[in-house]
């Protein structure tokens, strides 16, 4: 029986000759699949921490609590990898796929909720945590009409949203540098005080130590370069008298996850918002689970590739209910882990059990996200400038891949001046209606609805 070109490609395409070490079906020795987990943690760590710390500190909210967040994300995390590299049923992708919190909600969390006077920290916490089980579906649809929807939202428009919640993310980077929200009511002579020498000399140290570790050759100071400037700015932190360590005395010994522990709310700008995120976050979702199938020899095209990618998006979605769930933001996977791959050589989905393993034991640990809750925000802030701005600079180069033709310029325009319009000066919906203030009070969403639009409706022939 003769057979198709696509039914071919997947017989062909799986045999291909690699670099790989260890192919994705098998299973290394322990000590080996230890050492590999342990790298791709070092990786992970600090991004899947980075995002409650953010929200926590922008919503002033207390140690307590960021430590009750932090080592929820971490759980969150390790539950999502396991389901991800598992593959149960139609749910996961069944690749060495690791899903850590996602930055992209970040920007409309923050934006949503922060100066919310009429509710208290545990109602905002409530919010965030139903809306962001309540879109979670649109990922999960995504996942079942895959097809139809690359037709909406064209590499083009999740160029534009990607680069929009970068840039609304190095706003929120630089109020960090600058000593916080917190920061903004201290008198000018307070060394604590916004924008303070102090506080940008901190947030400048972490950074250039950074980039200076990054261009070191040897790969393993190279992947932790972010976590060694960020100790590097809490030694001198504590030095200078800004840490304070009884702030965490009553972490307690073990996290006891409690599902559901601060209720479940609701906020209709903030759910369009995330919902349109959902929505970019599973075309990124298909092109990080492509690039792991291309590491791993896999076939990147015919039934088994679809079957992995809908598993994928599918399980995407699934994990930010189960993050949303125990009390975290949404999830996503992480695309720093293929270069891991690559270098590694070992691309075994049993891995990412290690890995999951890993994470769920050291979400027990409140000691662990009590130390990173008390993190003066100029630290934090000097790491996450620098990753906020290649989150921009990726959307710029999906941006840069495409044919800029005179309706892609018109396109571009017209999002980019909304979107920016709209986070640089938010009062302009001062006195539109209720609902329309709602849907567009963040730039991400109205950066990304106007470039979904103006990308269908726009017709100009060359």
């Amino acid at each position: 029986m003769e057979l198709s070109k696509e039914e071919a490609d997947e017989i062909i395409q799986p045999i291909k000759k690699t670099d790989l070490i260890y192919q994705i079906e098998d299973k290394p020795p322990f000590k080996e699949s230890v050492f590999a987990a342990l790298q791709h943690l070092l990786a992970i760590f600090v991004a899947i921490i980075t995002p409650p710390l953010i929200i926590s500190k922008a919503l002033n909210i207390d140690a307590e609590t960021t430590s009750y967040l932090v080592s929820m994300a971490l759980l969150a995390s390790g539950i999502s990898t396991f389901i991800q590299c598992k593959r149960i049923g139609i749910v996961g992708c069944g690749l060495l796929c690791i899903q850590g919190t996602s930055f992209s909600f970040i920007g409309a969390l923050t934006a949503s909720f922060v100066g919310r006077q009429d509710m208290t920290s545990t109602a905002i916490l409530a919010a965030i945590f139903g809306v962001c089980i309540a879109a979670a579906p649109v990922e999960m649809i995504v996942s079942r009409l895959l097809k139809y929807t690359k037709k909406i939202i064209t590499p083009l428009v999740s160029g534009i949203v990607v680069t929009m919640i970068g840039l609304s993310l190095i706003k929120v980077a630089i109020i960090s540098c600058g000593g916080g929200y917190t920061s903004m009511q201290l008198p000018m002579e307070d060394a604590h005080s916004f924008g303070s020498p102090q506080n940008i000399g901190l947030a400048a140290l972490v950074l250039v130590s950074i980039l200076i570790l990054n261009s070191i050759k040897n790969k393993y100071i190279r992947m932790s370069s972010i976590i060694i400037g960020l100790i590097i700015g809490y030694i001198v932190a504590y030095f200078m008298e800004w840490i304070d360590f009884t702030n965490i005395q009553n972490t307690g010994t073990i996290t006891i996850p409690q599902p559901f522990k601060y209720g479940l709310g609701f906020d209709l700008s903030a759910f369009v918002a995330v919902a349109l995120i959902y929505f970019i976050t599973s075309i990124e979702a298909y092109g990080d689970i492509t690039a792991n199938s291309m590491i791993g020899g896999e076939p990147i095209k015919g039934r088994k590739f679809m079957k992995r990618v809908q598993g994928g998006i599918l399980a995407d979605g699934i994990n930010s209910v189960v993050a949303g769930v125990f009390n975290s933001f949404p999830n996503s996977i992480f695309a720093q882990n293929n270069g891991l791959i690559q270098l590694t050589g070992v691309a075994s989905r049993y891995i990412g059990y290690y890995i999951a393993a890993f994470l769920v034991i050291l979400s027990a640990f409140p000691f662990i996200g009590g130390i990173f809750s008390i993190m003066p925000e100029p630290v934090l802030g000097g790491a996450t400038l620098l990753m906020f701005g290649t989150v921009a600079a990726s959307g710029i180069r999906i941006i840069a891949s495409q044919n800029i033709n005179r309706k892609a310029t018109f396109v571009l325009a017209v999002s980019f001046a909304c979107g920016l319009g709209v986070e640089l000066v938010p009062d302009i919906l001062t006195q539109a209606p209720p609902v329309i203030k709602n849907i567009f009070s963040s730039g991400i969403a109205t950066g990304g609805v106007v470039a979904i639009i103006t990308n269908l409706v726009i017709r100009i022939k060359e």
